[in-house]
């Protein structure tokens, strides 16, 4: 695409909705189902924030990855994480070449647009670390040299709520650092028997290509619909709705953690980005009702009194989404 083009599509609010819905029916050819966490990655993707995905094993969070980077046309990387995975796996480092007795950067897999971190938890919390920098500031900082990653880079991560064996709780600093915690669930009995059948005669792992995946964006027109999200309009009214919930969580007796301000500025993002896939050009309250969950639901911690009660997040958040008053 041509600067001009570029130009051209930034600001139109109508071509960052078409380009969505490309990106959508691309995946929608290799994943079965899962249109809600498709929406939210759109959103996280456009409002520059990192996904980290809950769901049992088989359940196609890595596959549904592969296929969000194929159709955005994007550089891919995968780190394994695994008990001995160093902060020098995936930052990379530099090796003395003794032939030009200089060092080398030798640049390790974070250094992508989007990376997907495959069972983040499995790593110890020293390696975890590593991404924090990445994900906040989007650089790596190596023998003090700062390295500057693209513009639109994203981690999507993924856990596996069920094993507790092998598994590090990621740190509070790291999950505030997640726009969104999405739990995949297992599909609908109808999406089953059509995984079935697509899938049921492979031989191995299907690919984002076998599938007919392909490239309909690029860093030119995500960087485009980045910007024109940034225009669109957030109310003084509905700016104090987000701040008054968010602090809500902090108040709340039966949270012995709340959110933080990084939260209020990341919802009020989303809610942007999901007002511009929505074809508007101003954010409304249904914007923050509709995310505040998923922002919200790995930043709060149970109080001791309210685990022994049996109290659960999410009836938490949707119980101080109901009780904060939304502007008219």
């Amino acid at each position: 695409m041509t600067d001009a083009q570029t130009l051209g599509f930034e600001g139109d609010l109508a071509q960052v909705a078409a380009l969505a819905a490309d990106i959508r029916e691309e995946i929608a050819k290799a994943v079965v189902g899962q249109r809600e966490v498709v929406e939210h990655m759109l959103i996280a993707l456009l409002a520059r924030g990192h996904v980290l995905l809950e769901g049992p094993p088989g359940t196609a969070k890595t596959f549904l990855s592969q296929c969000f980077a194929a159709a955005l046309g994007l550089d891919f990387g995968r780190i394994q994480f695994t008990p001995d995975l160093m902060p020098g796996d995936i930052l990379g480092s530099n090796l003395f070449n003794f032939q030009t007795s200089q060092f080398t950067l030798t640049r390790g897999p974070i250094f992508c647009d989007l990376l997907l971190a495959d069972e983040i938890n499995r790593t110890p919390p020293k390696t975890q670390a590593a991404l924090l920098e990445a994900m906040q500031e989007r650089r790596v900082t190596l023998d003090g040299t700062a390295h500057a990653l693209p513009a639109q880079f994203m981690v999507v991560a993924t856990q596996n709520p069920i094993e507790s064996q092998g598994v590090y709780p990621l740190p509070e600093a790291q999950l505030d650092r997640f726009l969104f915690k999405l739990d995949v669930a297992y599909p609908s009995l109808e999406e089953e028997r059509r995984i079935v059948a697509r899938f049921g005669e492979n031989r191995g792992a299907p690919t984002p290509a076998e599938c007919g995946v392909s490239a309909v964006a690029n860093r030119a027109l995500l960087d485009a619909a980045s910007r024109t999200v940034s225009h669109v309009k957030l109310a003084e009214s509905v700016t104090d709705y987000v701040v008054r919930l968010v602090r809500a969580t902090r108040e709340s007796p039966d949270l012995a953690g709340g959110a933080s301000p990084r939260a209020a500025v990341l919802l009020a993002g989303a809610a942007r980005a999901r007002a511009a896939l929505d074809g508007r050009d101003y954010v409304v309250p249904d914007d923050v009702k509709a995310l505040a969950p998923s922002v919200l639901r790995h930043r709060l911690l149970l109080s001791p009194a309210a685990e022994i009660e049996g109290k659960q997040v999410e009836a938490l958040v949707a119980y101080l989404v109901e009780q904060t008053e939304a502007p008219r």
